[in-house]
């Protein structure tokens, strides 16, 4: 009788840990393989994370100034935007492109960043195909595309415009398409990538993705006027060989 219920206490033990979510990311099904708590706090990853940019942030405006002085206040702003977006291009989501498959199991800084992000986005540790696809492509084009931006502004190199216009179309459509695929899988397919809590969809997922939509989408427009006023005084200059 003793062997009976302690035979009944382990089975009940064993459907109760089963019932039990292997990891705390939405939808509580999501296939992530080898999850880990993370060590770190989040106040500490986020600590680092913002400390890295604002290091990032201000040593490329002492730079940029130390190479032209005459640099405006505007220029410095978009130099400085071009570093940090290529920074974090290059290096955080060239990460998750080269270790996706491992992410979650990972604790380096950047792994448990991305696990901390994964609240906002379960698809970085579910193999999802947009996401690994997009991040990629960010991370080998929009990374280098952006320092050289950089680059171009302070040598006010004439390519600057149409190369910004470049890597500005590309992080803008990237930021569409990722807010719509997500946005679409909710609403259409009832799939909900985020966790319950504000924090997580608000802060990371809408804010700190907004930089995104909102920056380039400025530059994009800054572009297109400096190209049309450069063309237009290209035609006045033709009209006026022209008519001597």
């Amino acid at each position: 009788m003793a062997d009976y219920l302690s035979a009944a206490a382990d089975m009940a033990k064993n459907a109760s840990q089963a019932l039990q979510p292997l990891h705390p990311y939405y939808p509580l099904d999501a296939a992530i393989a080898n999850w880990t708590e993370n060590e770190w706090s989040v106040p500490a990853l986020l600590t680092v994370f913002f400390g890295t940019c604002a290091v990032l942030f201000t040593s490329t405006y002492f730079i940029a100034k130390r190479v032209d002085r005459t640099l405006t206040a505007g220029e410095l702003s978009i130099i400085m935007w071009f570093v940090l977006s290529g920074g974090i291009h290059l290096f955080f989501e060239g990460y998750y492109a080269t270790f996706y498959k491992t992410l979650a199991a990972k604790q380096t800084i950047i792994g448990q960043l991305w696990k901390e992000y994964a609240f906002s986005d379960s698809r970085y540790l579910s193999n999802n195909a947009f996401v690994l696809c997009m991040e990629t492509v960010t991370a080998v084009c929009w990374g280098p595309g952006c320092l050289a931006t950089a680059a171009l502004i302070m040598l006010r190199h004439p390519l600057r415009y149409p190369i910004q216009m470049i890597v500005s179309m590309g992080q803008f459509y990237g930021v569409v398409l990722y807010y719509a695929t997500s946005i679409f899988d909710h609403e259409v397919n009832g799939v909900t990538y985020n966790r319950p809590e504000s924090f997580y969809y608000w802060f990371y997922f809408v804010f700190m993705n907004g930089f995104w939509f909102v920056i380039p989408g400025y530059l994009i427009w800054q572009s297109t006027v400096e190209s049309a006023r450069a063309v237009a005084k290209a035609q006045q200059m033709d009209s006026r060989k022209k008519a001597s």
